[in-house]
């Protein structure tokens, strides 16, 4: 059974920053926010963990493996090196939407985003060592088929962005109200998904979905461990697997997924 833990990592006061003592230049806070998720990223990773950048000043990360002192160390070392600071709140459930929920709602009692005397809350409980398994965390990775053919080769840039976000809303979408999943946008034509434990068949409709919705086909490798990487990895090789057989949904061995 998964056991998703989320890190829900929210910039301090951000709005009201941005406009004090005057509006910020725009180029000055999107570098901001681009190198702080940098920053991010590479902390989380270096812990087999992911981090997705949602709306910037709101972030999701999936942090199996990670407890209070990391998530307290990676929350100083942001507080001493940005003119901003991060809460961090931590919530794990066989359903990502869930855990989720449960850190929005921690984060939310500690005070407003945009209250100028919350900082740096770190609240909630990690998944205990103990409790860790193989299987915590099942990761899909989808990308668009032939995305060069139709779109990139044959189409302006932005009217190729305009199909792939198609796609990808059309899919984020469905997977959250259908499988309680979440999924983000990493870039070219790829989306990965935070999943609960799903069959093959859930993957099948999901793709079949979006292609009836907004005409984009879709191609899915899954992977499932007791880490984000390593489960993200196992999606990356079952997803070659998709381009090489042709084929739509592939799984990696291990662990063994139902049907």
């Amino acid at each position: 059974m998964a056991n998703t833990q989320v890190t829900l990592i929210q910039i301090d006061n951000y709005g009201p920053w941005t406009v004090t003592p005057e509006p910020r230049r725009e180029t000055d806070l999107q570098t901001l926010q681009s190198r702080l998720y940098a920053d991010l990223s590479q902390a989380v990773g270096s812990r087999d963990g992911y981090v997705f950048f949602t709306r910037f000043d709101n972030m999701i990360a999936v942090t199996n493996g990670l407890d209070r002192d990391d998530h307290a160390r990676i929350q100083k070392s942001i507080g001493n090196r940005y003119p901003v600071s991060v809460s961090l709140s931590i919530a794990a459930d066989g359903s990502p939407i869930d855990a989720l929920e449960t850190a929005t709602e921690q984060l939310q009692e500690a005070g407003s985003a945009q209250d100028k005397d919350r900082r740096e809350v770190l609240r909630g409980d990690p998944v205990s060592t103990a409790d860790r398994t193989d299987d915590d965390i099942q990761i899909a990775h989808f990308d668009v088929i032939d995305a060069t053919g139709k779109y990139t080769d044959q189409l302006n840039a932005f009217d190729s962005f305009i199909n792939i976000e198609q796609g990808y809303a059309a899919l984020m979408k469905h997977m959250r109200e259908a499988h309680d999943s979440l999924s983000f946008f990493v870039g070219g034509d790829n989306v990965i998904a935070v999943c609960p434990n799903l069959s093959a068949g859930a993957y099948e409709s999901a793709i079949d979905h979006v292609s009836e919705a907004v005409d984009v086909d879709l191609q899915v490798g899954v992977g499932q461990s007791d880490n984000a990487h390593e489960a993200g990895m196992a999606a990356k090789h079952a997803l070659e697997k998709c381009r090489y057989n042709g084929t739509r949904v592939e799984r990696a061995s291990k662990p063994t997924l139902s049907d």
